[in-house]
């Protein structure tokens, strides 16, 4: 994507930065707090195209911030990673992490063939849900050649969902009291985003939170194998279209290497909490430019299906998940 650095170029990139810190206020009020800065700038961004229209003079910046920024929020996720403690002392978590994520995806996959639902959605869908979300919709769709509305619909679904889980995580925890041990893994396996861990997890105590975080990362980690796996899978598909060859997502390389820099180099905590601050509203810019494209002819033709499945997977893999946890 040519970049074109104008008036309209910086108005559009203000424009995803406005929405993005209106939605980061916005989440630290009552109620809303429980549902995330992400899913409120998804969904305010679907709104605002409904109701005012896409910002089309605007369309070189909001482009940025949807493909460009979320590349870059993707490189600075990494840093969110040690490798060595996830090896070291995830080991037993990360081959129930493995299971979590082929069955997500596979899952999802038999669901849909069953419901019939749209195929390009759910593929991004069983990713974010086996994964990390977002993050993992975007660091998947470029190899898939996904489209941004559908990007955008993935990422908004998940968020939603993984918001739903979370809170009932936390209600459950606080009627049936569980160790806290296996409450961390339960939510850290199976809950969608590191934030939908983070709020259910924190439930239970520090204990539960630490743990159920190194779970989550050993799902992040796997984020590297899989994406090597779907651009095999791919180029494999199309060993006889040369010409639609897909191009290597190289900002995964900035990923891993992030990854690697977080476990060798000692980064102070004070660097590692800004640049988590910034990963944030990078990430959340990014959401505001996918949710624009998002319609809501597009919700109601091709989501609803996908979401089904989506839900009843998360649904199943919750279950199993407590069940496996109680025996570790």
């Amino acid at each position: 994507m040519s970049i074109k650095l104008n008036k309209a170029f910086f108005l559009g990139v203000g424009f995803t930065l406005v929405v993005a810190v209106a939605s980061i206020l916005l989440s630290n009020l009552p109620i809303l707090n429980k549902v995330g800065a992400l899913a409120i700038a998804i969904i305010t961004a679907i709104l605002y195209r409904h109701f005012l229209g896409y910002p089309t003079r605007y369309v070189t910046g909001i482009e940025f911030s949807s493909k460009k920024l979320l590349r870059l929020a993707i490189i600075l996720y990494g840093l969110k990673l040690n490798l060595s403690t996830i090896i070291n002392e995830g080991g037993t978590l990360l081959l129930l992490d493995v299971g979590v994520v082929a069955f997500s995806i596979f899952f999802i996959i038999f669901l849909n063939k069953i419901i019939k639902g749209d195929k390009n959605l759910i593929l991004l869908l069983g990713v974010g849900t086996g994964v990390c979300g977002a993050a993992a919709i975007a660091a998947i769709s470029p190899i898939l050649k996904s489209k941004e509305s559908d990007v955008g619909i993935s990422v908004g679904l998940v968020a939603i969902m993984g918001t739903i889980f979370s809170l009932t995580y936390t209600l459950l925890y606080a009627l049936f009291p569980m160790d806290p041990e296996l409450y961390g893994i339960w939510s850290g396996a199976s809950l969608h985003e590191i934030a939908h861990v983070v709020l259910a997890a924190d439930a239970g105590g520090s204990e539960s939170l630490a743990i159920g975080l190194l779970a989550k990362l050993g799902r992040v980690f796997l984020l590297i194998p899989l994406s090597i796996i779907f651009l095999i899978i791919v180029n494999r598909k199309r060993t006889n279209k040369v010409s639609q060859k897909i191009d290597f997502p190289y900002f995964l390389l900035g990923f891993l290497i992030m990854s690697a820099v977080n476990t060798f180099v000692a980064i102070p905590e004070g660097v590692l909490s800004v640049i988590s601050t910034i990963t944030n509203v990078i990430l959340i810019m990014a959401m505001v430019g996918l949710g624009l494209n998002v319609s809501f002819n597009d919700l109601k033709t091709k989501a609803f299906k996908p979401m089904v499945a989506m839900a009843i997977t998360s649904v199943v893999l919750s279950v199993i998940v407590f069940f496996v946890a109680t025996i570790l």
